[in-house]
């Protein structure tokens, strides 16, 4: 018995024959904007924690959990998922008859400048 299409394998509705969606790693976000809030939430919620535990005690605490979460665990794992999502999208897998091949998925500013 043959498995059918999975979710991660399947194509897109509307896509040409072939193409696969581009898959994205389990730390990036949906767009770099995004990502990049929730950084700014993140590391802002971290280091307002530090600061406020001089001003009001081991209450500014409080703030890290908040920050931990927005990061989705840590700050490495934010950078990861800032590269996953910059990367996200940039290479499609095309299968045609039994063979697979990786093009890119848009031209690059200097093939667009070029024609």
């Amino acid at each position: 018995m043959t498995p059918g299409p999975t979710t991660a394998n399947a194509t897109p509705p509307g896509a040409p024959d072939g193409d696969r969606a581009p898959r994205r790693g389990g730390f990036a976000s949906a767009t770099v904007p995004r990502h990049l809030a929730r950084g700014a939430i993140g590391f802002g919620a971290l280091v307002g924690s530090l600061v406020l535990l001089r001003a009001v005690g081991p209450a500014g605490l409080l703030l890290a959990p908040i920050g931990l979460v927005a990061l989705r665990g840590c700050p490495m794992c934010w950078a990861v998922g800032l590269v996953e999502t910059v990367s996200a999208g940039r290479l499609r897998r095309s299968c045609t008859e039994g063979s697979c091949t990786l093009r890119r998925a848009w031209r690059s500013c200097r093939e667009r400048t070029a024609s």
